[in-house]
C-alpha cells in the first residue's frame, strides 16, 4: 500500500457571467470575430498536426507570424498556444489508448494460455468457460493488437486525430434522430464550437489583457481583428459592447486582480440551445504548500468512501477509531452531463458542511482511479460488475472535492 498523502490545492479560478441586453450589432460583431478567428485555429491546427514530431520554436514563431497579419499579435499568440495545448491533449490521449490497448492484449493472451475451463485467482484470472469463447476471443485478440500496431505507428510518426469542435458532436451528425436535433440545429452548433473567442491574460497590462478588456465597472471591449476593424464604434480598432458584466461569485477576487493589472485570460461563447452570451474569466493560481500530514489528522479526520450512488462517510479521532455514528450522501448520476455535475457538487457540499460542523481540519478519501478496472477483457461478462464501477465517480470527484474543500478551509488526505 501507497503512504497517504496531502493533496496539492487547487492551480486556478474560473468564473463566469451572462453578456445581458446585446444589441443586434453586438450579436452580428462577435459572430463575426468567431467566425473569423475559428477559420485561422482550423488553419493553424491543420498546419501544427502536419508538423507532427517536427515542432519547434521556429515553426511555432512562424504560424503565428503568419496569423497576425489577418488578426493581431496578441490573437495570433491566443490561437497558437491554444492549438497547442489541443494538440499536446491528443498526444496524452494517445498515450492512455495505446496503454489501455496494451492491458488488454497482455489480459487476453494470458487468458488464452490457460486451459479452457481452468478457475482465477485473486490475483489472476483463469481460462476461458468454453471452446467458443476461447475461439472468439483469439479474434478479439488479432483486431487489438491491429489497433495497437497503427496506434504506435501514428504515435512514432507525430499524427494525432483531432477534431475541432469536438469528435462527439460531429459523429452526433449521424445520428441527428436518437440526438433530437434537426439538421439547421446540428450545423449551428457545429459551426458555433469551431469558433474562437478567446484571449489569454498579459501581467502588467491594463486590466490583464488587452484583447478582451474589462473594466472594474464591467464594461467589454474587444479587440477586432484587422480585417473587421471597419466595426470598430471606439478608437483603437476596438468594440465595446452595450453588456456589462458584474461576477457574483468571486468578483471582489476578480476586481484585486484587474485593478493591480494581474493576468485574467477571458472566453466569449455562445450557447445555441439558450440563445445567450456567456463571459468567462479565469487566472491561475500560485500553488499553496500544503499542510503536514500529522497536522491534518492532530483533529480526526472524516473518512469517505466512494460507493456507486452515494458517498459513505465516518468520523475518526487522531487514533483513527471512529467517533459517533456513520453518514450517507445520495447523489443520482442518471440524466445530463450537467445534471450529473450538479449532483456531485451538491454531495461534496454536504460533505464538507458536516466536516466543518465536526471541527476537523482535514478529510480522507481513497485515492481511486478505476480506468484499467472496467475493460471488458479483465471482467468478461460482468457486464453489470462494470456497469457499478463506471457509476462511481473518480476523476470529477478528484477535482471538484480539491477545489471546493479549498474554499473551506479544509485538506484532503488521499489513501
Amino acid at each position: 500500500m501507497d503512504a497517504p498523502f496531502v493533496a496539492l490545492g487547487p492551480s486556478g479560478v474560473a468564473i463566469r457571467d451572462r453578456l445581458k441586453h446585446l444589441t443586434t450589432e453586438d450579436d452580428k460583431v462577435l459572430r463575426l470575430v468567431g467566425e473569423h478567428l475559428g477559420n485561422l485555429a482550423l488553419l493553424d491546427l491543420k498546419a501544427r498536426c502536419a508538423d507532427g514530431n517536427e515542432h519547434s520554436t521556429d515553426t511555432w514563431a512562424a504560424r503565428k507570424q503568419g496569423l497576425t497579419a489577418a488578426s493581431s499579435s496578441r490573437w495570433a499568440g491566443s490561437i497558437t498556444k491554444a492549438t497547442h495545448d489541443q494538440w499536446a491533449l491528443s498526444r496524452r490521449c494517445q498515450l492512455a489508448h495505446i496503454q489501455s490497448l496494451e492491458a488488454g492484449v497482455r489480459t487476453l493472451m494470458h487468458r488464452l494460455s490457460k486451459p479452457v475451463g481452468e478457475k482465477g485467482t485473486k490475483r489472476a484470472p483463469g481460462g476461458y468457460r468454453s471452446k467458443g469463447e476461447w475461439f472468439h476471443k483469439t479474434r478479439r485478440l488479432h483486431t487489438l493488437q491491429h489497433r495497437l500496431d497503427r496506434a504506435r505507428a501514428d504515435r512514432d510518426n507525430g499524427v494525432v486525430h483531432v477534431v475541432r469542435g469536438g469528435r462527439r458532436l460531429l459523429n452526433t451528425r449521424h445520428n441527428l434522430a436518437k440526438a433530437q436535433l434537426t439538421e439547421a440545429e446540428w450545423r449551428r452548433r457545429w459551426e458555433t464550437e469551431r469558433w474562437f473567442l478567446a484571449a489569454d491574460g498579459e501581467s502588467g497590462k491594463r486590466y490583464g489583457n488587452e484583447t478582451i478588456r474589462v473594466t472594474p465597472e464591467g464594461e467589454v471591449s474587444i479587440k477586432l481583428p484587422a480585417p473587421l476593424a471597419h466595426h470598430a464604434n471606439t478608437r483603437h480598432g476596438r468594440y465595446v459592447l452595450a453588456s456589462t458584466i458584474a461576477f457574483a461569485h468571486r468578483g471582489a477576487e476578480w476586481a484585486d486582480r484587474i485593478t493591480a493589472n494581474r493576468a485574467v485570460a477571458y472566453r466569449i461563447h455562445l450557447d445555441v440551445q439558450r440563445g445567450r452570451w456567456y463571459l468567462t474569466a479565469s487566472w491561475q493560481r500560485p500553488a499553496v504548500k500544503t499542510i503536514p500530514l500529522e497536522t491534518a489528522r492532530a483533529k480526526g479526520m472524516i473518512g469517505v468512501d466512494t460507493n456507486a450512488g452515494h458517498f459513505a462517510a465516518y468520523q475518526v479521532d487522531r487514533h483513527g477509531n471512529p467517533v459517533g455514528d456513520p453518514h450517507r450522501f445520495f447523489y443520482d448520476l442518471s440524466g445530463t452531463a450537467q445534471y450529473r455535475d450538479a449532483q456531485i457538487r451538491h454531495a461534496i457540499t454536504q460533505v464538507l458542511h458536516w466536516a466543518k460542523r465536526c471541527g476537523v481540519a482535514a478529510i480522507a478519501i481513497e485515492d481511486l482511479d478505476f480506468t484499467a478496472e472496467k475493460t471488458r477483457e479483465k471482467h468478461g461478462r460482468k457486464k453489470r460488475f462494470r456497469q457499478l464501477i463506471s457509476k462511481i465517480p473518480t476523476g470529477k470527484l478528484k477535482g471538484r472535492l480539491v477545489s471546493m474543500a479549498a474554499e473551506q478551509g479544509l485538506s484532503i488526505v488521499a489513501v
